[in-house]
């Protein structure tokens, strides 16, 4: 029997709903390919989509350079960047790494609820 394939799109759909303060939400693999991404309705991307693509390959090179420390220090949980226009976190699957953007201004129990369901809506992946 073959595994069914996640439908990318409906899960970052998901995540991009999960509050209004949402910007941009993001699957990539582990070379830093985007897989499935959606800016959220009226909001404007920060970055050019060359910009972006660079992030994204970033990213995954960061994900290599932290397993260095799993061992000793664990598994990474989430990554939380707090910037002047935008909040940036990464989570990571077995497989790929969830990307996702948000409002700077929101209180930070309302940013750990929704990574808390962001990891609960990508686990499978």
């Amino acid at each position: 029997m073959v595994a069914k394939k996640p439908n990318l799109l409906k899960i970052v759909e998901s995540m991009i709903n999960l509050d209004p303060k949402m910007r941009f939400a993001a699957i990539i693999d582990q070379k830093g390919n985007i897989r499935e991404a959606i800016m959220k309705s009226g909001k404007t991307s920060l970055k050019t989509q060359k910009e972006e693509e660079h992030f994204c390959k970033q990213v995954a090179q960061r994900r290599k350079m932290r397993q260095e420390f799993n061992r000793t220090l664990g598994k990474v949980r989430y990554v939380h960047v707090e910037r002047e226009k935008v909040t940036q976190m990464v989570t990571y699957t077995r497989r790929n790494i969830v990307y996702f953007t948000m409002e700077p201004e929101m209180p930070t129990n309302t940013k750990i609820r929704i990574i808390t369901k962001i990891k609960k809506i990508t686990a499978h992946l």
